[in-house]
């Protein structure tokens, strides 16, 4: 059965977006849940970004897919041809089960390697379009870009939050809501909360609230260290000592 130019547009568009909507199941509710306590390079786009770039992205990938698809010619570009439509499927193919992987079982480790597998097969693709048409290897130009910049992202994200104490344990991934609307995760070796924006400041161990009081009065505790010190007061690994005098009562 041949299929004419135009359903192979719409075929072409549509299989690549689906790659898109595989992925969106499993990225909407991840993003403002387990991904929002990640922590991120500073060049991490808003959440946002990523729905609107990788439909544009798609897009163009589903016409490159379809000059490919369209094209007629000699024997040999027809047999670079075939091995174009291959190499775009296994990228598709790549492209579709790093959301999952990412997002889904929160394996970035895993993720890193699905993109770096995927950024070279896009490569591959573009050589191979290019002996077939110029114009859909010129297509898929803006898609390396953004999965090269993704990578940076993955790996930056993974180092930033690959934590393991001594016996090799990983930390969850939790995410905390700080009272200024922030998230923060576990790191470190003991897997702890990363300390709020402008929260705990000074922790007072003694007195107690309800503690009873001596004289002299000793006030004991500590403040947040010089690397996480947004308060500017001084780091104190021993205990904060301040002596409080009062007025004398008749």
């Amino acid at each position: 059965m041949r299929i004419n130019k135009f359903y192979k547009l719409i075929i072409a568009v549509a299989v690549s977006e689906l790659a898109g909507v595989v992925g969106s199941f499993f990225t909407v509710s991840a993003i403002p849940n387990w991904y929002a306590g990640l922590v991120k390079p500073a060049l991490n786009p808003p959440g946002w970004v990523f729905g609107p770039v990788w439909v544009a992205l798609y897009f163009l990938m589903g016409i490159s897919l379809w000059l490919i698809w369209s094209f007629e010619g000699t024997r040999d570009k027809t047999r670079n041809k075939t091995k174009a439509l291959w190499l775009f499927a296994a990228q598709l193919a790549l492209n579709a089960i790093w959301s999952p992987v990412f997002f889904g079982a929160h394996s970035i480790g895993g993720a890193l390697a699905i993109i770096v597998l995927l950024w070279a097969a896009i490569v591959l693709t573009i050589f191979t379009f290019a002996k077939v048409s110029k114009m859909a290897a010129w297509l898929l130009v803006p898609y390396i870009l953004w999965v090269s910049f993704a990578v940076y992202l993955n790996f930056s994200i993974w180092r930033l939050n690959y934590s393991r104490d001594s016996n090799g344990v990983f930390c969850t991934q939790e995410a905390k809501l700080c009272s200024d609307g922030s998230y923060v995760s576990r790191t470190g070796p003991d897997c702890d909360f990363t300390v709020c924006p402008k929260e705990n400041l000074i922790r007072i161990f003694t007195p107690s609230v309800n503690g009873e009081i001596t004289s002299p009065l000793l006030v004991s505790g500590e403040a947040r260290g010089k690397k996480d010190n947004p308060s500017g007061l001084p780091e104190h690994d021993d205990a904060l000592e301040m002596p409080v005098t009062s007025p004398k009562v008749l």
